[in-house]
C-alpha cells in the first residue's frame, strides 16, 4: 500500500507541474496587462514603466522561472489589481468555495446514490422512470439555466430565498441546488448502471438461490461490489466541486474562488488567475489522489498492475 501511495503521490506532482506550465503560457497568451490595469490616457513612457516594474518585459522563459521559484516557496506574486498576494487573495475565497461544494456534494450523496439503488432494484418501477428523466435533464440542461429559473420561481415568484450573496443557511440552498443538480444526475445514472451491471452476475444468482433476502443481496453484495465505480465518480464531482463553480457562483454572486477567476480574467490580474487555476488543480489533485488510496483499499486488487 506504501509504494502505491508512493507511486499517486509522485504523479500528482508531476500533473501541477504540468499544469503550472499550460496555464502560465495561456495566461501570457491573452494580451498585456497595462491594457487593461492603465487608464487609456497612459503614455508609451509610463505603459513601459508598468511592464518594467511588474516583469512583463522580460524573456518568457525568465518570467516563468520567476514563477516557478515563487510557487515552490508559496509566492505567486503580487495582485496587480488589489496589490495584495495573489495566493492569499484565493485562499480568502476558498471557504466560501468550500462551503457551497460541501452543501452540493451532501445533496448529491443523499439524493443520488439511494435514487439510483432503488433504480437498479426495479428498473421498470416509476421511480426508475423518474431517476432516467431527472438525469437526462440534469446532464443536459445547462448551470446557468438551472440557477435562473430556480431564482425565478424561489426567489422572485415565490420570495421564499435570497437569491444572491452569502449569509445564513438561506442564503446556501438555491446555489447549492444549481451547483448539485448535474452532479447528482451523473452520480445517479451511474450508480444505477453499476448495480444493474452487477446484478446480472451469477454469484448473486447464486445468493438468492441460497434464499438471501432482497435487501442483502442488494446492499450486503451488489452494492458493495458496485462501489469502485461510484466512489471514483464521487470523487471527481468532489474534487470539481471544491476546484471552484465559476458559473453558480457567477449567477449567486457567490464570493468563492471561482468568482475571484472571473473578475481576474476579466482584469488580466495574472497572478491572481494563476494562484486561482493551481490551487483549484492541487485541490483536485489531492481529492483524486485520495480517493485512489480509497479504493484501493475497498479493492486490494487496484494496487497491482
Amino acid at each position: 500500500m506504501a509504494a502505491f501511495i508512493l507511486r499517486r503521490i509522485a504523479g500528482a506532482i508531476w500533473v501541477l507541474a504540468g499544469v503550472s506550465i499550460v496555464v502560465f503560457i495561456i495566461v501570457h497568451l491573452t494580451g498585456d496587462p497595462a491594457a487593461v490595469m492603465l487608464p487609456p490616457e497612459s503614455t508609451p513612457a509610463e505603459i513601459a514603466a508598468f511592464r518594467h516594474e511588474e516583469g512583463f518585459d522580460r524573456p518568457l522563459i525568465v518570467q516563468f522561472g520567476t514563477f516557478a521559484l515563487g510557487a515552490l516557496h508559496g509566492d505567486l506574486g503580487q495582485s496587480l489589481r488589489h496589490d495584495e498576494p495573489a495566493l492569499g487573495l484565493a485562499l480568502e475565497r476558498l471557504p466560501a468555495t468550500a462551503e457551497l461544494a460541501l452543501a452540493a456534494f451532501v445533496l448529491v450523496a443523499l439524493v443520488a446514490i439511494p435514487a439510483g439503488v432503488v433504480s437498479a432494484a426495479r428498473p421498470r418501477g416509476v421511480i426508475s422512470a423518474v431517476v432516467r428523466l431527472v438525469a437526462l435533464v440534469g446532464q443536459s440542461a445547462p448551470t446557468y439555466w438551472i440557477g435562473l429559473m430556480l431564482i425565478l420561481v424561489f426567489g422572485v415568484r415565490l420570495g421564499w430565498l435570497p437569491v444572491s450573496g452569502i449569509g445564513d443557511f438561506s442564503h446556501l440552498v438555491l446555489p447549492a441546488l444549481t451547483l448539485g443538480f448535474f452532479s447528482t444526475a451523473k452520480v445517479m445514472r451511474l450508480t444505477r448502471a453499476a448495480l444493474l451491471d452487477v446484478l446480472a452476475s451469477d454469484y448473486l444468482r447464486t445468493a438468492r438461490a441460497k434464499g438471501l433476502g432482497p435487501l442483502r443481496v442488494l446492499v450486503g453484495h451488489a452494492l458493495r461490489n458496485a462501489w469502485i465505480p461510484i466512489v471514483t465518480q464521487l470523487g471527481i464531482e468532489l474534487g470539481t466541486l471544491l476546484s471552484g463553480a465559476i458559473i453558480t457562483e457567477t449567477v449567486f454572486a457567490w464570493p468563492g474562488i471561482g468568482r475571484l477567476a472571473v473578475q481576474a480574467v476579466y482584469d488580466r490580474d495574472v497572478p491572481v488567475v494563476e494562484a486561482v487555476v493551481l490551487l483549484a488543480a492541487t485541490i483536485f489533485t489531492l481529492v483524486n489522489v485520495f480517493v485512489d488510496v480509497l479504493y484501493a483499499a475497498l479493492d486490494p486488487r487496484v494496487r497491482y498492475e
